[in-house]
C-alpha cells in the first residue's frame, strides 16, 4: 500500500496503539484498550497501517459474519441459494489517524481489506459494513457498498464485484 507511505500488517503487540487518535472516541478507545482482548478471544482480526517510522496511520477489523437472505435486495436474492443467512465478512471498525486524513488511506484499508476477504480460502458472499453516520454510509456507497434493505447504515458488497481491489 503506498497511500501515506504505508504497509498494512496484522495488529502485534510491538505497534504502538496509545498515540492513535481518530475523529471518533469510540474508535479511539476501542483501539487503545479492546483491540488485542477481542484477537486473543478471536473475535476479530485486526490490521494497521504502518509509515516506515512505525507510526499507526489507520486500521480495520475483520470478523465473520452472516446476512439473512431476506435482508438483501431481491435482485440480489434471487440470484443466491435459498439458505436463511448468506456468509459474510463484517468490517467491523475502520479509522484513520488524524495526521493522515485526506491522503486516501481509508480507501485503501477497505480495499485491503478487500482483497484479504476475497482471496480468503474461506467462503463468503459479501463484505458487510456498520457506517457509524450518513457520512460514512456515503463513503461505502462511493465505494459500491449497497445499504441492506431497512438498513442504510448497514451495508454490504458482494465480492464478487470486489474482484478488481
Amino acid at each position: 500500500m503506498s497511500k501515506a507511505g504505508c504497509r498494512v500488517f496484522q495488529l502485534d503487540v510491538i505497534h504502538n496503539r496509545a498515540t492513535f487518535s481518530c475523529d471518533s472516541e469510540a474508535l479511539d478507545c476501542y483501539f487503545q484498550q479492546q483491540v488485542m482482548q477481542d484477537i486473543r478471544r478471536r473475535v476479530t482480526a485486526c490490521f494497521v497501517a504502518l509509515t516506515g517510522e512505525q507510526v499507526v496511520a489507520g486500521y480495520y477489523t475483520l470478523a465473520s459474519t452472516s446476512v439473512p437472505l431476506t435482508g438483501l435486495p431481491a435482485g440480489t436474492a434471487k440470484k443466491l441459494p435459498r439458505y436463511p443467512l448468506v456468509p459474510a465478512v463484517r468490517m467491523r471498525r475502520l479509522a484513520v489517524d488524524q495526521n493522515f486524513k485526506g491522503q486516501g488511506l481509508g480507501g485503501a484499508l477497505l480495499a485491503d481489506g478487500l482483497h484479504r476477504t476475497f482471496v480468503s480460502d474461506i467462503a463468503a458472499y459479501a463484505m458487510l459494513v456498520d457506517a457509524k453516520d450518513d457520512e460514512a454510509a456515503a463513503f461505502y456507497a462511493h465505494h459500491g457498498f449497497i445499504p441492506l434493505l431497512g438498513s442504510p447504515l448497514s451495508l454490504f458488497l458482494p465480492l464478487a464485484t470486489a474482484s478488481s481491489f
